[in-house]
């Protein structure tokens, strides 16, 4: 795993939000629209959240993600 990877991760978890209408997605509608690994989504949501573009927040005991 190296940074360019990550920031990959990131750009398909970033579409899958950008596709839905809400722009919300719990983790395994992120995992269901992006094939991606937890590990890997979790890094994705790291480099995401760091650079600003995401709200994470708690929503019927499943994390939810929204873009911003």
């Amino acid at each position: 795993m190296n940074i360019e990877t990550i920031g990959t991760w990131a750009g398909e978890v970033y579409k899958a939000l950008e596709s839905t209408d809400t722009h919300v997605l719990g983790l395994k509608g992120i995992k269901k629209a992006t094939k991606l690994k937890k590990d890997e989504i979790m890094a994705a949501l790291g480099w995401l959240g760091r650079e600003g573009k995401i709200v994470i927040a708690m929503a019927d005991e499943e994390i939810a993600v929204t873009l911003v």
